[in-house]
């Protein structure tokens, strides 16, 4: 069941007398208990999306539809009622710094005319989710980059809400403190059945993450699907470069005498067979493995190579069939690398 269903959306700016188009007719459907990843580059339109979801940016075409009720039809106080059904976190925390970890917490059931008490027990308990109970009377500046994300969390989940907006929320983050917030994201998903949209350039947030995946490119989207297939087969450009990188980091080198480049992926059947070795000896010609990486995708470990093939396109056909034949999703690079 779809508990956001984004229709036609178009979003347009007036920048010095000049329209931007931020987002170009896109449809999308996200079910309940979803965590969805919506990824692009910089200026691709993804945080616009995420701010449309809430009508933080009003469309200036289409439907942003939750749980059945068109947001465009309702008035400001009903949109603020909406919004509390909504959270959202985001790459700069937005922690008011005069206040302690739990009075950030609070403030939101402040403003929806909680009560003091029951807020700040429901801040209590937030805390423990987030495993943060004993900062509740440090201030924001007191605390870790992961920390205030964490608190942060905490804050957007104080309302109860239905939907977790996330927009960059780990991209200020090193490596180990991302892991840590998605992991909490992850418990809080299975825990709570709350949805999960996640704003992101990084793929492997997505694919350590996320069950399903929106790629947006230039304000439209061009690809959408389970992450697991459209990790192991991407259909556009844009996927193909998300996924494995621009072609300069595949080597070291800046080009390669190279034909023909694909891209493997390796499923749980193939991942025990020298199958390169073996497709070496088979043809008797040498392939360069350009990279070779592992990924986590949706909890499963999934390796990929880039292989450079001989220039004989006969040959580089057979080869190709082979690999597919052994259970390898396989796609050409079109760049050079």
């Amino acid at each position: 069941m779809s508990i956001i269903e984004i229709k036609n959306l178009t979003k347009e700016f007036d920048v010095k007398g000049y329209t931007v188009t931020a987002l170009d007719d896109v449809n999308l459907s996200i079910e309940s208990g979803d965590i969805y990843g919506i990824i692009g580059m910089s200026g691709a339109g993804k945080s616009t999306l995420v701010r449309s979801i809430n009508f933080l940016e009003k469309p200036s075409d289409g439907q942003i539809i939750v749980e059945g009720v068109d947001l465009s039809s309702l008035s400001e106080k009903e949109l603020r009622k909406k919004r509390s059904e909504i959270g959202m976190i985001f790459q700069g925390f937005n922690l008011l710094e005069q206040k302690t970890v739990i009075d950030n917490i609070c403030f939101p059931l402040e403003i929806a005319g909680v009560r003091k008490k029951e807020a700040k027990a429901r801040a209590k308990e937030l805390l423990g989710l987030v495993n943060m109970s004993e900062k509740e009377k440090a201030y924001p500046s007191q605390l870790s980059g992961g920390q205030k994300q964490r608190v942060a969390i905490a804050r957007a989940l104080a309302t109860n809400p239905k939907i977790l907006l996330c927009d960059e929320a780990t991209s200020a983050l090193d490596p180990q403190t991302t892991e840590s917030i998605l992991s909490l994201l992850k418990d809080i998903n299975s825990k709570f059945g709350i949805t999960i949209v996640v704003i992101t350039h990084q793929m492997s947030v997505v694919t350590d993450i996320c069950n399903k995946v929106a790629i947006i490119e230039n304000g439209k989207l061009v690809e959408e699907g389970l992450v697991e297939q459209i990790f192991e087969n991407p259909s556009t450009d844009a996927a193909r470069e998300l996924i494995s990188g621009k072609p300069v980091r595949y080597s070291p080198v800046e080009s390669l005498d190279t034909e023909k480049v694909i891209r493997i992926v390796f499923s749980e059947n193939s991942a025990y067979e020298p199958v390169i070795s073996n497709a070496i000896l088979q043809f008797n010609t040498p392939i360069n493995i350009l990279k070779a990486d592992t990924r986590n995708v949706g909890g499963t470990a999934k390796g990929e190579m880039l292989l450079g093939l001989p220039e004989d396109e006969a040959l580089q056909a057979k080869i190709i069939d082979y690999l597919n034949e052994r259970g390898l999703c396989v796609s050409e690079v079109k760049e050079n690398v």
